[in-house]
């Protein structure tokens, strides 16, 4: 016949040491899939949703696609309306006029989408000429109407002052603490221009990044699910590469 045996203070020490280390382990196992979840949550957005590239034969779209390629995307290259509606990112690229752009815009079709696009709160980016023409109307083109997507007019950039026209090459940017495009960019980071033409720094009241060439330069615009680049992300090195990620993970 088993004898009882009296519990001591010992056992309950021992079994008290016990509950904690199975707790423990629990917290531990519960961290290690929250630590998992965002990479596979990543994995399943790249499989499940799509990013579009406008096509409107801009000369920076293979540039474009190249650089969100390197970043684990697969973004389609499209001027189709249906295709562009069901796409979850919009990016607009450009390099050229204004004028010649808007024209090819209006014959694939696109302005209508575009704008549809934008006024359904899914993420929206214009690059170099692609801000351009987000906005309402350029000196470069008089008595032509851009997309209209935020309040602005485009410029000229005004010579002198040893100033070369285009402004080609690398700036500084002075970044708004608020900006979600900029997310882990800090100010005085430089990016890559080539432009002619501008929207002044006070046009509008944007959030993003401005920059000074002997005058004040909106480098960036964001407003709401809007956002624009003056200068190339796709060839500014490490710092665009942070820029695209933080739009296509927005």
């Amino acid at each position: 016949m088993s004898q009882k045996r009296n519990i001591t203070k010992e056992d309950c020490y021992e079994r008290d040491s016990l509950q904690k280390k199975n707790l423990s382990g629990t917290k531990e196992d519960a961290k290690g899939i929250l630590r998992k979840m965002p990479l596979t949550l990543r994995l399943i957005r790249k499989i499940l949703e799509m990013i579009a590239i406008i096509d409107y034969d801009a000369g920076n779209i293979k540039s474009v696609e190249k650089a969100c390629l390197a970043l684990g995307e697969k973004p389609v290259v499209s001027r189709e309306p249906e295709v562009l509606r069901r796409a979850d990112r919009i990016i607009l690229p450009g390099v050229g006029a204004f004028g010649d752009a808007m024209k090819k815009l209006e014959q694939y079709g696109l302005i209508p989408v575009i704008r549809e696009a934008a006024a359904s709160g899914r993420p929206f980016l214009g690059i170099c000429l692609g801000l351009q023409l987000m906005f309402e109307s350029s000196e470069e083109s008089p008595g032509v109407e851009g997309l209209g997507l935020l309040p602005g007019h485009i410029r000229k950039i005004p010579s002198g002052g040893g100033r070369k026209i285009p402004h080609m090459g690398w700036n500084s940017l002075e970044i708004s603490a608020d900006s979600r495009l900029f997310s882990g960019v800090s100010s005085g980071s430089f990016v890559y221009f080539v432009h002619s033409y501008y929207l002044p720094a006070e046009e509008a009241d944007l959030t993003g990044a401005v920059t000074d060439y002997g005058v004040r330069i909106r480098a960036a615009a964001e407003r709401g699910n809007l956002f624009a680049c003056q200068f190339h992300p796709e060839k500014s090195s490490r710092v665009g590469r942070r820029i695209l990620k933080n739009f296509l993970e927005l």
